[in-house]
């Protein structure tokens, strides 16, 4: 194959191709993207976890006082703040169990549904883009990984 025509199929072709040494197109397979993709979603619920587990839960668990100002003001005081810290820790350490990541997703999201409320009710919206920015990702996992669901629903059975 002619260097021109290596163009204009890569131009042409649906799929990411790149050039070999010898000039012709080597296309990228679609298992090899399923990788990537793979790697990546696992990469997020991986970020997704830490920012639960460290930024998010560890001030509630710990009573940091900004935590315990926000509780305060919502009038849920420690108690709260606890129930809260805890359901964030128990969603972080569910994302890094392959069976439970899809519905670590959904009890997270809806955690950020019941924040992003109290944000703009309590807090006069201070902050409220937050909860839904971090919707996004757990939405996407949530979907992602919703065979996960099946499975956790068939060990379940046989458990029963």
């Amino acid at each position: 194959m002619s260097e021109p025509t290596a163009s204009v199929v890569s131009a042409v072709s649906p799929a990411p191709a790149s050039l070999s040494s010898s000039g012709t197109v080597v296309a990228e397979s679609a298992t090899a993207r399923g990788r990537r993709a793979r790697v990546a979603l696992r990469g997020l619920e991986i970020l997704l976890a830490l920012f639960y587990g460290i930024a998010s839960a560890l001030p509630k668990l710990i009573a940091h006082p900004s935590a315990s100002e926000g509780f305060d003001k919502m009038g849920w005081g420690g108690a709260g703040m606890y129930i809260i810290g805890v359901l964030e820790l128990a969603g972080a350490l569910a994302l890094l169990v392959p069976v439970l990541r899809s519905v670590a997703a959904v009890a997270l999201g809806a955690l950020m549904v019941g924040a992003f409320v109290v944000q703009v009710v309590v807090f006069d919206g201070q902050n409220a883009a937050t909860p839904l920015i971090l919707l996004v990702p757990l939405a996407l996992i949530a979907w992602a990984r919703r065979g996960s669901v099946t499975e956790l629903l068939w060990l379940l059975r046989r458990r029963a």
